[in-house]
């Protein structure tokens, strides 16, 4: 039986109508302001842009149909991000960014219904941005999540939270929080973490700082923050208490290859400008397109674009089974990464020295995507991981067959 890749017609339709409104609306804005979302009108823009997509009917493909979005599932929604992420002002516009994405879909599995109407509903209609916080410097929680050291306490009536956290995604100006922090155990022990919401600002709340990175198509920095005695009540608890690890998984994996549709524009746009240039650029008696290393480059490209693109397929489909899907989106998150990377390399050398200009967008796309081998799980932690399972398979196997 043949697997069926085909779209259904309404999610072809939202494809091409975020493929035209992308390039209509948000692109210009990107390509006037050099992908400096902040230069270009912050939370004001923001609002404009939102408001336009919703008119587009595109806006928020990923929430639940009730919250005012699309309820595309993970397959669906891959085209549709990829589509939106042409622009790195897309995922702003069509309120598909991190972390405001991921935290979209955590409440919609996770929160109360009492939860969804004060968090879930305005973050899902763009009336608020959030953030999610979890890293800490060290010896905190980073790639290893059990490091955890920011603490929730007993309090009458709830919990209070002290602790230090760092890039932290859309901190400065976020409506809410989704606060990781210990309840039970010891840094370094696998459980005992809970998952809280806490409406900012707050006194309890400090922005230390914006960490400057590469990347400049974002909102709200990428903060190191501190928490002060921050009151949580016991109904802002998200899930159950010391289950903070387990629910994570919940956001983790689709997260991760929402971040490869929305890379995969920007790879894909990379690779169409660097083409269309060596088609018409003409050097030694022809076009560059025609140079054996030029054409290994494009080739490679190709290849690097569709295998990222069956990898994210295959991870999508196991998710939308209900399937856990680790090791398939740890490895369609570390494929892509670095192959989008690859891609983007190869259009800036195929350009030559037009390719780290601002006459084309390539050196800002790199910029902007080089940080994807690190967040949401370096390439490095992701391969352990994978090499992890592939042998506790074979012992597995090893101590069946020792059995018979």
């Amino acid at each position: 039986m043949a697997v069926e890749l085909r779209y259904d017609p309404q999610v072809v339709e939202t494809i091409t109508a975020t493929e035209a409104f992308i390039a209509d609306v948000v692109l210009p804005l990107e390509d006037e302001f050099a992908g400096d979302f902040e230069k270009a009108g912050g939370e004001h823009l923001r609002k404009e842009l939102q408001e336009k997509a919703k008119a587009a009917k595109v806006f928020a493909p990923h929430a639940p149909v009730e919250y005012g979005g699309l309820g595309l599932n993970m397959s669906d929604r891959a085209p549709v991000f990829e589509a939106g992420g042409r622009s790195v002002f897309g995922p702003i516009a069509l309120n598909i960014g991190a972390p405001d994405e991921g935290n979209v879909h955590m409440l919609s599995h996770i929160a109360s219904p009492a939860q969804k109407e004060q968090f879930l509903a305005p973050l899902a209609a763009g009336d608020v941005r959030s953030a999610f916080a979890m890293t800490e410097p060290a010896p905190g929680a980073g790639s290893d999540p059990s490091a955890l050291t920011t603490a929730a306490t007993r309090v009458p009536g709830g919990w209070s939270i002290s602790g230090h956290k760092w890039f932290i995604t859309g901190a400065d100006g976020a409506g809410f929080f989704i606060i990781m922090a210990r309840t039970s155990g010891s840094p370094g022990e696998s459980g005992g973490a809970t998952m809280f919401l806490a409406p900012a600002p707050d006194e309890g709340i400090e922005i230390v700082r914006h960490m400057v990175t590469t990347d400049r198509a974002g909102l709200g920095g990428h903060c190191e923050i501190k928490f002060h005695d921050l009151f949580v009540p016991d109904e802002n608890v998200l899930g159950e208490v010391d289950e903070g690890f387990r629910y994570a998984q919940v956001r983790l994996g689709p997260a991760r290859m929402t971040h490869v549709m929305r890379w995969l524009g920007v790879a894909v746009r990379a690779h169409e400008v660097a083409v269309d240039y060596v088609a018409g650029r003409r050097a030694f008696g022809g076009r560059l397109g025609d140079l054996g290393m030029i054409q290994q480059m494009v080739a490679d490209n190709e290849i690097d674009l569709a295998a990222s693109r069956a990898l994210l397929v295959k991870a999508c489909h196991e998710l939308d089974l209900g399937h856990h899907a680790s090791n398939e989106t740890s490895i369609a998150k570390t494929f892509a990464a670095e192959a989008y990377s690859r891609v983007v390399d190869r259009a800036i050398q195929m350009c030559g020295g037009s390719g780290v200009t601002d006459d084309l967008p390539l050196a800002r796309l790199q910029a902007e995507l080089r940080p994807f081998r690190i967040y949401d799980g370096a390439s490095e932690v992701h391969r352990w991981a994978i090499a992890k399972r592939a042998v506790g398979r074979a012992a597995k196997k090893q101590q069946a067959r020792d059995a018979r």
